[in-house]
């Protein structure tokens, strides 16, 4: 379902080269399934937090587009071992590819508006990994979705 309406974050998925690795990622770090554990720990604490836990989603950006989401559960609190209180961006664990948007690297995470983010790829077209992602940025481009 196409998220509209709501404030997302957009955050560069490092060390991860394509959907498939993210979902590889959170299989490995989340052998369960627990929802719990499928989270990202960031320093900075969104001011927006009642804006993004009304149906917003972490759309991530893989080799430089915006490739996949997953919707937003709850924002908790996370001590680090240095004693600092950083936030857990706890997400649903399903995966949801999105039509590649590009993006430029960027350091933490931004807000995103409903209407910057890019719509959800078709059921049809979620299997279609195998595509370069430059080449499904293409057709993105041209409103193949």
């Amino acid at each position: 379902m196409e998220q509209m309406g709501q404030l997302n974050l957009i955050k560069l998925c490092v060390g991860i080269d394509s959907v498939e690795d993210l979902i590889a990622w959170r299989a490995r770090n989340n052998p369960n399934g627990l929802e719990a554990l499928s989270q990202h720990v960031t320093r900075m604490w969104p001011k927006r937090a009642d804006e993004l836990l009304d149906g917003g989603s972490l759309y991530w950006v893989i080799k430089g587009n915006i490739q996949a989401r997953q919707r937003i559960t709850a924002l908790n609190e996370a001590i680090g071992q240095d004693g600092i209180r950083r936030c857990a961006i706890v997400m649903d664990p399903k995966v949801i590819r999105v039509a590649p948007a590009r993006r430029r690297p960027f350091q933490g995470w931004r807000y995103l508006a409903a209407e910057d983010a890019p719509p959800d790829l078709r059921a049809a077209r979620q299997g279609d990994s195998k595509l370069p992602p430059e080449l499904t940025a293409a057709l993105a481009e041209i409103g193949v979705r």
